[in-house]
């Protein structure tokens, strides 16, 4: 099986322009013979890195407020017309996709962003959106919580395939969700940064008996488009490289079959031999002879949330 990490950069705040971008990154991939491609955390429309540089937190901020609401309007609906030109892509291409989204509410939640995690099937469509248990740290001002709902395998060609964003990955209740599924390669997308591979793609390889395929993403104070409204407190700091990359794949035993690529616009592609999974499985099951259903016990709520509940 071929998989691929598209460590991309994003046409930031540009729905339009990054699903363009998308678009030709999966004919790219399609070309190389790939079947699984998976793109960066929020890679459309962008991660909201500014919070971090600019006092995000100051309450009631006037520049804030402008900012997050240029957020809002570049956000995607679920079944808006990016993701339908994505889904109808990879069904001309045999492709299937894992994109993080910054996903906008429709019939609630119409202010509120939620980083979403697409699963497309090139034949069935999108089955799955899942949105991040736990928006990290200074994130939680941007993003709203998510739950369970996504958190679903799907059959790609022989292999069982998983994914979460970022941080979800320390999350053991959340690895293991996946792992009770017959997960054999688990995705993990991230914005970009080295320091959050190196270890925990190995980890999720080992833990799991998986392969491991983290993408993640490019972005520097030129991807900022001059009108976005922090933009000069931006260009005053020292900071320019906000997301370095550091895609990688690591087998099951853990070690890699591509070590973490940084500061590089590529697709990080790898082939992979599923029996290994089998071969590793032999001595360490997580969610099999290795596991105590008659001691622990993880139940998994996969309703999705709404404010409200209507009778006619």
């Amino acid at each position: 099986m071929r998989i691929a990490a598209a460590q991309a950069r994003p046409i930031w705040l540009d729905a339009a322009g990054t699903t363009a971008k998308v678009l030709s990154w999966l004919h790219d991939a399609a070309a190389q013979g790939v079947e699984l491609v998976a793109f960066p955390e929020t890679f459309l429309s962008g991660y909201p890195f500014w919070v971090e540089h600019t006092g995000g937190a100051r309450f009631n901020d006037a520049r804030q407020k402008r900012a997050y609401a240029a957020y809002l309007e570049a956000a995607v609906e679920l079944d808006g017309p990016e993701l339908a030109q994505i889904t109808e892509a990879a069904r001309d291409l045999g492709l299937f996709v894992y994109l993080g989204t910054t996903e906008r509410g429709t019939d609630y939640a119409r202010g509120t962003v939620f980083c979403t995690l697409v699963a497309i099937d090139p034949q069935a469509g999108m089955v799955s959106a899942h949105r991040k248990l736990m928006p990290t740290f200074e994130e939680r001002l941007v993003w709203g919580l998510g739950d369970g709902h996504g958190l679903r395998v799907h059959a790609v060609g022989r292999a069982r395939v998983g994914g979460l964003n970022c941080w979800e990955n320390w999350m053991p209740q959340a690895r293991h969700a996946l792992y009770a599924q017959g997960e054999d390669l688990h995705v993990s997308v991230w914005p970009g940064n080295p320091r959050n591979t190196v270890d925990i793609a190995r980890f999720l390889a080992i833990e799991g008996r998986v392969f491991s395929l983290a993408a993640n993403g490019l972005l520097s104070l030129d991807d900022v488009p001059s009108d976005f409204p922090l933009s000069e407190e931006l260009a005053a700091l020292e900071t320019t490289r906000y997301c370095r990359g550091g895609s990688a794949v690591a087998a099951p035993d853990g070690t890699w079959v591509v070590a973490p690529v940084e500061d590089e616009e590529r697709l990080v592609v790898a082939d992979i031999d599923l029996r290994r999974v089998a071969e590793e499985r032999q001595n360490f099951d997580p969610a099999g002879h290795y596991s105590r259903p008659d001691v622990f016990a993880v139940d998994v709520d996969r309703r999705r949330r709404r404010p409200s509940s209507f009778t006619p």
